[in-house]
């Protein structure tokens, strides 16, 4: 054993989630988000926020020093958005697609922020009716972000397995688990970060975007892990939007659990092995596919492996950090998805047994505020 044991920083958490603003009668998506985000303003202030679509209300934790704190404030974030959709005789859903509204009937909310990407990105823009989870870890020190950023890419499809909860698309049954990051990839500068050697580099590379004008801030890099260029964090924003507020706080332990391992291995000097891009996009969609039930592949053995024996692994590999994070219980709701299924295969399960989406949309409705 070590003479001195590395004690990790606290790795804060900030945890932003998007929800589904639904008409309890015709269990379609409801342009109302206004006056939701208006009456959350006065008892959440800048905790609530508009998105692109008046259907999708946004929320954000305060900044949160443990997991049980995230949960406390995710909890009472959707509880109090339920309570605000009540009062408009509404309801709300968290899935990362809703199973048949279509994008085209949405209205876009009145913002000069959405206005500029929906004239630049045309329906490209329009068409993302879509609802993630992105969770933000604190790393004060640019350089360690970017070195455990690089490393924990191979992680993403571990963790967006367990997050699939977007089976349908404007009322088809797309047979992917996770089809919202098919609609995303219809964005620039989407989907796995390629692997930058350092900040230098990485800020060159921001440096020639705005400079040609192909974005006015950093923050249009929409990767599925980033560099937060306005807070000292890294912002894992691979996953859907997570059922449930166990499910959800299950997936920011994971994260934080990631980042605090790969933290510890590089204050030993070990660094965690880095695989091409290429090859994780292959686990990626994979991921994306079958989410927890299919195959991913061992690049370390170069075999397909199941997805949920690699999913122990991970368990296995941040388990000696869980307990000084006090998250272990919350990590082990894994045991649970594995034994419930996704998000994606509980909707699914419902579809297989009444072929009606609107009881799909009554089931996500119903999971809400399950657990708190």
């Amino acid at each position: 054993m070590s003479a001195n044991p590395i004690k990790l920083p606290k790795f804060t958490l900030g945890v932003e989630e998007e929800y589904q603003i639904i008409d309890p009668v015709t269990r379609d998506l409801r342009s109302h988000m206004s006056k939701i985000v208006e009456g959350g303003k006065i008892q959440l202030m800048e905790q609530v926020k508009a998105e692109m679509h008046q259907s999708v209300v946004e929320v954000g934790t305060n900044i949160c020093e443990s997991v049980a704190e995230a949960r406390k404030e995710v909890s009472f974030l959707r509880n109090k958005i339920a309570e605000l959709a009540a009062n408009q005789g509404l309801v709300v859903g968290a899935a990362g697609t809703h199973p048949f509204s279509r994008w085209q009937d949405q209205e876009i909310t009145d913002d000069p922020r959405y206005h500029h990407i929906v004239n630049e990105l045309k329906d490209i823009a329009r068409s993302n009716l879509i609802f993630g989870l992105h969770v933000h870890v604190g790393i004060d020190n640019r350089d360690t972000a970017l070195q455990l950023m690089n490393q924990a890419c191979y992680f993403l499809p571990h963790i967006y397995a367990l997050t699939t909860n977007s089976p349908f698309w404007e009322g088809r049954n797309t047979g992917f688990k996770a089809f919202r990051s098919k609609v995303f990839a219809k964005f620039p500068r989407t989907g796995l970060p390629e692997y930058f050697d350092s900040v230098q580099s990485y800020d060159n590379f921001l440096d020639i975007l705005m400079k040609t004008n192909c974005i006015d801030n950093p923050k249009k890099i929409w990767w599925d892990l980033r560099i937060h260029p306005f807070f000292p964090t890294i912002e894992f924003r691979i996953c859907d939007m997570c059922l449930t507020v166990d499910e959800t706080i299950c997936i920011v332990a994971l994260i934080q659990a990631v980042v605090a391992k790969l933290y510890k291995l590089l204050m030993s000097n070990t660094s965690f092995n880095i695989y091409r891009i290429a090859l994780i996009r292959e686990n990626k969609f994979r991921a994306a596919r079958n989410g927890v039930e299919g195959l991913m592949i061992d690049f370390g053995k170069k075999i397909e492996v199941p997805t949920h024996e690699l999913i122990m692994e991970l368990l296995d590999f941040v388990d000696d950090v869980v307990d000084e994070l006090g998250s272990r219980e919350e990590i082990n709701h894994v045991h649970e998805i594995f034994k419930k299924g996704t998000g994606a295969d509980q909707q699914l399960a419902v579809w297989e047994e009444t072929h009606d989406l609107t009881k799909v949309v009554d089931f996500i409705t119903s999971k809400f505020t399950e657990g708190i």
